[in-house]
């Protein structure tokens, strides 16, 4: 795989036709993934939403909401046998830019406090806690994960 991630990663909104490939990657990588109809949704509702390409692989998504002077990240996501090779790192650059085309002031998301490696990416981006949400996330049996809200001023 070293000598794929040579090729530069390139991005393009993402279509309905694409839609069975990022779930599928969404149930390998999540215990609890978006359905179809969070995917469905987020395309007729207007939202960014964009795939990232290597190889001629889908290797990653993401899903972005403009809101007014902000953006919200939904979704951020890398297939696993690409993660940990910096894709994830330039998804969320790239989203950071769609924000700054909007003219956002900043860009708000929310992690598992579980989720270690999605949490060094974002402070490392200069992301910042900003409040708890308590009970946000479900897990596995009858519980429910917190989830921290982060924002980085744009």
């Amino acid at each position: 795989m070293s000598a794929v991630l040579q090729e530069k990663p390139t991005f393009r909104p993402m279509r309905s036709s694409d839609v069975d490939a990022v779930l599928a990657i969404e149930r390998v990588i999540y215990t609890h993934p978006w359905t179809l109809g969070n995917f469905r949704d987020s395309l007729q509702a207007g939202y960014s939403c964009w795939v990232m390409e290597c190889a001629g692989y889908l290797v990653g998504y993401g899903v972005v909401m403009p809101g007014v002077k902000e953006a919200h990240l939904l979704n951020l996501s890398i297939a696993q046998p690409w993660q940990r090779h910096g894709l994830g790192r330039q998804l969320l650059e790239y989203f950071m830019r769609v924000a700054r085309a909007w003219e956002a002031e900043r860009i708000l998301l929310e992690v598992r406090p579980s989720n270690v490696a999605a949490r060094a990416l974002y402070e490392d981006a200069g992301f910042r806690e900003m409040a708890l949400r308590r009970e946000y996330y479900p897990v596995d049996g009858n519980g429910r994960e917190d989830a921290i809200l982060m924002a980085l001023d744009l």
